[in-house]
């Protein structure tokens, strides 16, 4: 039964994604827009504290990027160099997101970027390895022309990977009959070779995830599954790529039923 369950699952988390991406693609110029007005009404160029009452403001005002599932908003300087991000905690501020993401530098001459890499600063987890999806736009001053910032956004895998966690537990908790247990359920996101999870996920769930190979074995709409056994509880996995978060990406789902 737990096959059965995770595959359906993770199917539903895969659509989950695909809306997730969308918000961002979507919202992410008209955010740029946004803040192209914030640019022309200062006289003396941004500085960290107005970039990030900029962030704020122009969040607010795009209903997509109100609920997009990002970890952070930052605003950059033409050279790469994150002036502000929307975090109270700025970690990212003065490190240049070219060197972490080197397609980015791409959006100064093309309206919309997408890629990953990863960034210490940007990472969501401790003491195991992190990595992020980034997107990022020009912000562009009255008339065009070369950009004023780029605006860019992203999440970390093992963040994404913790929001997934989340609405898969939620779901089962909302599918629970009575005097039914709440079974055991963790989400991975599966990138090349490797598999991130939620800050306090298992990391040997994890490495019998990623011993799966499951990239190699999914196709779209049709999970790959499996029955194992990790410490001595048995688990259903299932797993299916996830397009929308790039190439060679793939959502796992582990369930055990209690």
């Amino acid at each position: 039964m737990s096959v059965r369950l995770a595959s359906e699952e993770v199917q539903g988390l895969e659509k989950a994604a695909i809306e997730d991406i969308r918000q961002i693609r979507a919202g992410l110029p008209l955010g740029a827009a946004q803040l192209s007005l914030a640019y022309k009404e200062t006289t003396r160029g941004m500085d960290p504290e107005s970039a990030r009452r900029a962030l704020e403001k122009t969040r607010n005002k795009v209903s997509d990027l109100r609920v997009a599932k990002s970890t952070f908003f930052a605003l950059a300087n033409p050279d790469g160099t994150v002036l502000r991000n929307d975090q109270e905690q700025d970690r990212m501020a003065g490190k240049n997101l070219f060197a972490a993401f080197p397609a980015l530098k791409r959006a100064l001459s093309e309206p919309y970027v997408e890629t990953r890499g990863s960034m210490p600063e940007a990472a969501e987890v401790r003491g195991r390895s992190d990595a992020q999806w980034v997107a990022a736009v020009p912000v562009k001053g009255e008339g065009g022309g070369a950009p004023l910032a780029l605006y860019a956004t992203g999440f970390s895998w093992s963040a994404y990977a913790y929001r997934l966690e989340n609405s898969a537990r939620s779901n089962a908790r909302a599918a629970l009959k009575e005097r039914e247990t709440l079974p055991l359920v963790y989400v991975y996101v599966v990138v090349d070779r490797e598999v991130y999870g939620a800050p306090i996920s298992p990391e040997i769930n994890a490495k019998v995830v990623k011993e799966q190979s499951v990239l190699d074995k999914a196709s779209p709409g049709k999970p790959f599954t499996a029955e194992l056994e990790i410490t001595g509880r048995s688990f259903g996995l299932a797993a299916v790529p996830a397009p929308a978060l790039g190439e060679r990406v793939a959502i796992a789902v582990l369930r055990s039923e209690i």
